[in-house]
């Protein structure tokens, strides 16, 4: 069992596969021409399966796979249904774009969940956000899989003044389809332009969609980080993952592994662990992922706390969005 000092058990890790994407979303990639990790940096098919393996034994049983966008990596099948032999529950984060080429792998591993990023449903302003044309494939991809039996939630970062405006269009779509809408405040990370004036907060979420529909929450779990809502006659629901205006770090149970084989104990820690050359070295890496998480902060990296109205993105010590892995 995997403990920090405040004594919150963490069972539940997020592995990067790659920093590559197909797509160029501004608040996750710092620049067009961006340098990607060569091959040779990142953990291999059988070091992640290796890595993986030494935390299901201390009480892992939940593994995310993440990017970048994990379907871009070449040998991502192979990686998959590897993990697929570990008693855990399996699941991915992708932008969609790719899922067509993959849906029958994922079916054949067993994952049943998927969490696709799409924060708009105009296509013109898709390509503004990604630069690159392809809502259409993401948008079919996210109705084969919904018909197909996935549970299917679409993650939505929403900035003020890009796509504030569209959150009862989102939600309307849940209405005839199950999916399962998860609007995200927008976060600071290194060179993604990030603005306290930027962050459209949960309560303002909250304020417009009520002029709407009437939300009732849905009860969680110590560990959730999204505030869950359902409304009367909905298939789907929504949620809202409300990091900077009111952090969920109490009940964080997880852990990441960046593709480069780097533990972090936070999406906004300051400090990081090298697994991977250890790994490489023979050495044992367990001591080396307990102290890790011993040294968690008690919220958000330690860096900065949810009054962020004069929080400066350039002070915070971290990775771009892509390194890490959602």
């Amino acid at each position: 069992m995997i403990k920090d000092s405040f004594n919150r058990v963490h069972d539940y890790l997020r592995i990067s596969l790659t920093d590559n994407c197909n797509l160029r979303c501004f608040y996750c990639m710092p620049e067009e021409d961006y340098h990607f990790t060569p091959a040779r940096n990142l953990m291999q098919a059988e070091e992640i399966k290796s890595i993986a393996e030494i935390f299901v034994s201390q009480g892992i049983k939940k593994i995310r796979l993440t990017g970048g966008e994990p379907l871009v990596r070449k040998d991502v099948k192979k990686i998959i249904l590897q993990l697929a032999e570990l008693p855990v529950n399996l699941t991915i984060t992708t932008n969609g774009t790719r899922l067509h080429e993959f849906a029958d792998t994922l079916e054949t591993a067993g994952v049943r969940s998927l969490n696709i990023s799409l924060d708009t449903l105009q296509s013109g302003k898709f390509h503004l956000l990604t630069r690159r044309d392809q809502f259409e494939q993401t948008f079919q991809n996210i109705r084969l899989m919904i018909d197909r039996g996935f549970h299917v939630k679409v993650n939505v970062v929403v900035m003020k003044g890009i796509n504030e405006t569209e959150l009862t269009d989102f939600v309307a779509w849940t209405k005839d389809v199950p999916v399962h809408v998860r609007f995200i405040e927008f976060m600071p990370f290194s060179g993604n332009h990030w603005k306290s004036n930027k962050v459209f907060t949960w309560h303002e979420m909250m304020e417009q969609i009520s002029m709407h529909y009437l939300p009732v929450p849905i009860n969680g779990d110590v560990h959730d980080t999204a505030k869950k809502y359902s409304i009367a006659g909905h298939l789907g629901t929504f949620a809202v993952i409300s990091t900077m205006s009111a952090p969920f770090c109490k009940g964080c149970n997880r852990i990441r592994l960046t593709a480069d084989g780097k533990i972090k104990n936070c999406l906004f820690s300051k400090d990081e662990t090298d697994l991977l050359t250890a790994f490489r070295n023979g050495e044992d890496i367990l001591p080396l992922i307990e102290a890790n998480i011993l040294s968690k902060k008690k919220e958000l990296g330690g860096q900065f706390t949810a009054d962020f109205s004069h929080l400066h993105a350039e002070e915070i010590a971290n990775r771009s969005m892509i390194t890490i892995g959602g």
